[in-house]
This record gives C-alpha cells, sequence and structure tokens, in this order.
C-alpha cells in the first residue's frame, strides 16, 4: 500500500513557477513509476509527465514539454514537479499517481494504482 500526499500548489502568476511535491509513503515507492495528471473544471483528467522507478526514463504531454519537469528522489520517497513560465491554461488540479507496472501505457489514469488527493494550482492571466 501506498500513499500519497501532494503540495506545492497555490496561486501564481502567468509565466511564473511552482515546484510541487508528492510525498510517499511505503517502502516500495522506489519500484512505482510515478506520475503527474491534472483535471480543470469541467474537463477530464489529463496526463502531465511520468517519471520511472529509476528517474532515467522520462515522459511529457506535449503542452508542458519544456516547461515542466518531473523528477525524484527515492532517498526521500518524494517526487517533484518544476513548473516554468505557467499559463493560464495550466490551472488545474494536480494529481500525483503511482503505477506498480504501466499495462496500459504510461499516459493512461488507468495504470496508475494509487492517487494522492490533488492541489490546486491557479495562474492569473
Amino acid at each position: 500500500q501506498v500513499q500519497l500526499v501532494e503540495s506545492g500548489g497555490g496561486l501564481v502568476q502567468a509565466g511564473g513557477s511552482l515546484r510541487l511535491s508528492c510525498a510517499a509513503s511505503g517502502r516500495t515507492f522506489r519500484r512505482y513509476f510515478m506520475g503527474w495528471f491534472r483535471q480543470a473544471p469541467g474537463k477530464e483528467r489529463e496526463f502531465v509527465a511520468t517519471i520511472s522507478w529509476s528517474g532515467d526514463n522520462t515522459y511529457y504531454a506535449d503542452p508542458v514539454r519544456g516547461r515542466f519537469t518531473i523528477s525524484r528522489d527515492n532517498a526521500k520517497n518524494t517526487v517533484y514537479l518544476q513548473m516554468n513560465s505557467l499559463k493560464p491554461e495550466d490551472m488545474a488540479v494536480y494529481y500525483c499517481a503511482g503505477s506498480s507496472s504501466i499495462v496500459y501505457g504510461t499516459r493512461s489514469p488507468r495504470s496508475y494504482d494509487y492517487w494522492g488527493q490533488g492541489t490546486q494550482v491557479t495562474v492569473s492571466s
């Protein structure tokens, strides 16, 4: 069992930066792919980024590639999402997720077994 707790959301002006953190409980954290998803009001949950268990492989959604960076510290059981050059369209609730096996691909929420409660990111124009 893995529990995930996000933090770091808040209000930022367009062009600004935020760093989200996701702290995981459980000694098996290092075995999981970790991902970030987001959901805006009235929209479906969408993939943002994923990182492999070792950190060697990362995957990004096209709208955030080049602006967001996912990383992890297995010693601290924490995954991060550094978000730069934020845009109003990035505004959403951001969720951390963990997957023990990417059965449906890295971009599908169905691949992820565990989810955090979400943290709100608000970008003012």
